[in-house]
C-alpha cells in the first residue's frame, strides 16, 4: 500500500524508503493498471480543470454544499472525550483502530459545518491513506509524532493543524488534556481556501437494492473497543452505541448515520509508534475485500473495491450490482478482516 503521493507520473521509482515507513510489502505504482474507474460528473480531470457542480453531493446524496470545500477533522472516540461535538453534522464518519486496540474518528464535512468540532486529536498514518480520494482537503488534527511530518507535509492535503493554524483551536473545560481541544470549523476552512470540493469517491445512492437481511443491530469490535448500531424505525437511522452505552452528541441526541458501512479492511503494524511503545495499526483501503453495509433495517453483504488511493471505494452487492447507500449521513468503519488484533 504505497502512499499515491509518492509515485512519480514520470519514473514511477519504487521508493524503499516508503515501503519501510509504511511497514509489510508495499506494491509498486501501477500507472493506472487494475479495475477501471469511469471519472463520473463532478470529478475533475487530471488537468485540474473546473468540474460541473455535480446533481447531489456525492458524500450524501442530498442537494445542499455541492460545491463547499472538504474538511477532515480527527476526533478523540474514547470514554474521556464524550460526548464529542460536531460528529452529527459529517458527512462521513470513519472510525479506525489506533493504538492499544483502541478506535479513533476521522469526520469528513462538506454539505454542512458545525459549530465546533472535538476533542481534536492527533493524525495516524492511515488517514494519508484514505484522504487521497477526496483530491486536496483540508485536514484538521492537533498533531504527528516527529517521523511522520515528512509525510503529512508530502500528503496532499492543505495540513491546517494546530500547529499551522493555532487561532481556530481552543481549549474548553471541564474535561482535562488532551480531551479539551477544540475547533471553529469556519475558521479552519479561512485557513486552507484552497481546498477542493466534493467528488466522486464511489458511493450511490438510492433505493435499497432486493435481498438484504434484516438486522436490528450489528456490532463491530476492536481489541479494546466496541460500537453497536441499532435500527430505529422512527428516526430512520443506526443509532451507535459504544463499549455498551449510548453513543450520544454534545449538541443532543444519538449519533448515528442513514448508512454504515462495516468494512473488513487487513491491518497490520506500521512503523510508527506512541510513546508507549504500542505500534500504530496500517489499514490497508485499497485493493478488494468485503464489507457488510447496514442500511432501512437490513444488512446487505458487499464487497468492496478500491484500485488506487486516488481513486474512491465502490460497494457492489453479492450479484455484482452497485450497493446503494440511503441519502445522509454515512459512517466508513474499518475493523480488521479477521479477529480483532493488535498489530
Amino acid at each position: 500500500m504505497r502512499l499515491v503521493w509518492e509515485c512519480s507520473t514520470r519514473g514511477r521509482t519504487a521508493l524503499v524508503l516508503g515501503a519501510a515507513v509504511l511497514g509489510g510489502s508495499l506494491t509498486a505504482c501501477s500507472g493506472g493498471e487494475g479495475t477501471k474507474v469511469v471519472p463520473p460528473p463532478g470529478n475533475a480531470a487530471a488537468t485540474g480543470s473546473p468540474s460541473p457542480t455535480p446533481a447531489v453531493h456525492p458524500f450524501t446524496g442530498g442537494r445542499t454544499g455541492l460545491r463547499n470545500p472538504v474538511l477532515a477533522v480527527k476526533i478523540e472516540n474514547t470514554r474521556p472525550a464524550m460526548p464529542q461535538h460536531g460528529v452529527s453534522a459529517a458527512d462521513i464518519v470513519y472510525v479506525e483502530q489506533v493504538e492499544g486496540g483502541e478506535t479513533r474518528l476521522m469526520a469528513v464535512y462538506s454539505s454542512r459545518l458545525p459549530g465546533q468540532v472535538g476533542p481534536v486529536r492527533s493524525a495516524r498514518i492511515s488517514d494519508l491513506h484514505i484522504l487521497p480520494q477526496f483530491g486536496r482537503p483540508a485536514f484538521a488534527f492537533s498533531g504527528v509524532q516527529g517521523k511522520m511530518k515528512k509525510y503529512i507535509r508530502r500528503a496532499p492535503v492543505y495540513d491546517i493543524s494546530q500547529e499551522n493554524a493555532g487561532r481556530a483551536y481552543y481549549r474548553r473545560g471541564p474535561k482535562q488534556i488532551p480531551y479539551n481541544l477544540y475547533a471553529d470549523p469556519k475558521v479552519l476552512l479561512k485557513q486552507a481556501p484552497k481546498a477542493q470540493g466534493p467528488r466522486d469517491i464511489g458511493f450511490r445512492f438510492g433505493p435499497a437494492p432486493e435481498g438484504g437481511r434484516p438486522t436490528r443491530s450489528f456490532t463491530a469490535r476492536w481489541p479494546a473497543a466496541t460500537m453497536a448500531f441499532t435500527w430505529s424505525a422512527k428516526e430512520k437511522r443506526w443509532l451507535s452505541s459504544w463499549g455498551g452505552s449510548p453513543h450520544t452528541a454534545a449538541e443532543g441526541g444519538r449519533l448515528g448515520g442513514r448508512t454504515v458501512v462495516v468494512q473488513y479492511a487487513r491491518t497490520t503494524r506500521s512503523r510508527f509508534h506512541d510513546f508507549l511503545g504500542s505500534y500504530t495499526p496500517l489499514i490497508h483501503t485499497t485493493g478488494t475485500g468485503r464489507a457488510v453495509v447496514l442500511r432501512d433495517g437490513r444488512a446487505y453483504d458487499a464487497r468492496w473495491s478500491r484500485p488506487a488511493e486516488d481513486k474512491g471505494t465502490t460497494f457492489t452487492t453479492a450479484d455484482g450490482k452497485p450497493m446503494t447507500f440511503a441519502s445522509g449521513q454515512v459512517w466508513v468503519v474499518l475493523v480488521n478482516d479477521g479477529k480483532p488484533h493488535i498489530p
